[in-house]
């Protein structure tokens, strides 16, 4: 008996540390946080549009595409796939997102296409593409939208963002509202 009770105690003080405590001192810490702990929005006119640092699946031929997505952009399920280089069926999805960029941008050659277009990221959620990943759609987003490559080209330019450590990225919601703004 004298054992059952001191589990009971345990059992009641973890649940109170646990579920009560922890998730409070969480809700805290969010609430100094920049947006207090909602995330980091776009928005386009006063409506939010995404958030910056989710990735968001465009396929529409007239936006910029982001880096693909082990959970198909599903922000619940955030996970890799788990396949490594040596896995047949990974390597298959490989060659059919190379052979989808191909098709599409008929003036690349295979050598063109950056690995972060063609492989997903370890959350399957990465908002960001590298800038040879956005500059390799400039001609068919121009011809697309019947804007001149150079200006397309020039807004890429504009929204690489240089990080102190680690490689440049392009955010793609970002860049898509600006493209959508250039009218």
């Amino acid at each position: 008996m004298k054992n059952l009770f001191s589990l009971l105690k345990l059992t009641v003080f973890t649940l109170i540390l646990f579920a009560v405590i922890y998730p409070l001192a969480i809700y805290g810490i969010a609430q100094i946080a920049p947006n207090q702990g909602k995330g980091e929005t776009i928005s386009v006119n006063g409506k939010v549009v995404g958030y910056q640092k989710i990735g968001q699946k465009f396929d529409k031929s007239n936006y910029f595409w982001g880096r693909p997505s082990a959970v198909d952009y599903n922000a619940a399920g955030s996970a890799g796939s788990n396949k490594g280089p040596s896995n047949a069926e990974y390597l298959a999805l490989v060659q059919k997102r190379i052979d989808t960029l191909l098709l599409v941008h008929p003036y690349l050659k295979k050598s063109d296409i950056p690995s972060d277009m063609v492989t997903a990221s370890g959350s399957g959620l990465d908002p960001n593409v590298s800038p040879q990943g956005a500059l390799i759609q400039v001609k068919r987003i121009a011809k697309e939208r019947k804007l001149d490559e150079a200006k397309v080209k020039a807004l890429v330019e504009s929204k690489i963002n240089t990080a102190v450590v680690g490689p440049e990225t392009v955010n793609v919601l970002e860049l898509n509202v600006a493209l959508d703004a250039l009218r």
